[in-house]
């Protein structure tokens, strides 16, 4: 059976744009996590997204922030590993309501979606992503955001194991250092994803609005 091509793949209605924690408190202006917010700006990621974002929404994908909120009075958060004691020593204090958990404004937008998760490290486990999209028919993610380190690899892996089709934008994902995360992008997640470019996605989604326009005005012209 031939590879599909990647305007097949994340064709619009099957598809979603998942943004993982692009937001202040995580890689924006109130970022406490400084490591990771320099290799957000060294590999260009905000701008990326936002390209990706943008033409997301021209052709009908729908874009969805995931992004990691923390109850009042630290409610019911995890303790069972050092990730989360060390970004709350950091300050990464992410309270609900608070603008450390609004989406990066570059890659937002009004009619964007946005999902809290108070718990654990992935949208699809700590959060009702997973069944949200499957009621809404969607078969394919495009993964963009942080971190390669654990969040990004967690999700890839949820997302395959629920028979989702998974899509991850090189160019707006990062990690700490930056070349671990491009080694994880070649030596762990593209055995399970498709990688590729913000360029190429926007490419695919392009070529695939051309085709549509082109049958739309053929119907037209034989009515």
């Amino acid at each position: 059976m031939p590879r599909p091509s990647l305007a097949e793949i994340i064709a619009r209605g099957r598809t979603a744009v998942v943004v993982q924690e692009l937001q202040n408190g995580v890689v924006g202006a109130e970022s406490s996590l400084a490591a990771l917010a320099d290799a957000v700006q060294e590999v260009g990621l905000i701008a990326h997204a936002a390209q990706v974002a943008t033409a997301a929404r021209a052709v009908g994908v729908p874009v969805i922030h995931t992004t990691a909120e923390n109850l009042p009075h630290e409610f019911g958060v995890n303790h069972n590993a050092r990730l989360f004691l060390g970004a709350r020593a950091a300050g990464a204090a992410n309270l609900a309501g608070t603008d450390s958990v609004s989406p990066v404004a570059a890659v937002f937008d009004a009619g964007d979606l946005v999902l809290p998760r108070y718990h654990g490290l992935s949208p699809m486990t700590g959060g009702p992503l997973d069944s949200l999209l499957r009621n809404a028919g969607i078969s394919t993610v495009v993964l963009m955001g942080v971190s390669l380190n654990v969040a990004i690899q967690n999700l890839v892996f949820d997302a395959v194991n629920r028979s989702y089709q998974v899509v991850v934008v090189i160019d707006a994902v990062a990690g700490i250092p930056v070349a671990y995360g491009r080694d994880v992008l070649k030596y762990s997640l593209g055995f399970l994803a498709t990688l590729a470019s913000s360029e190429e996605i926007i490419a695919a989604w392009d070529d695939a609005s051309t085709r549509d326009a082109v049958v739309i005005e053929r119907k037209e012209q034989r009515r």
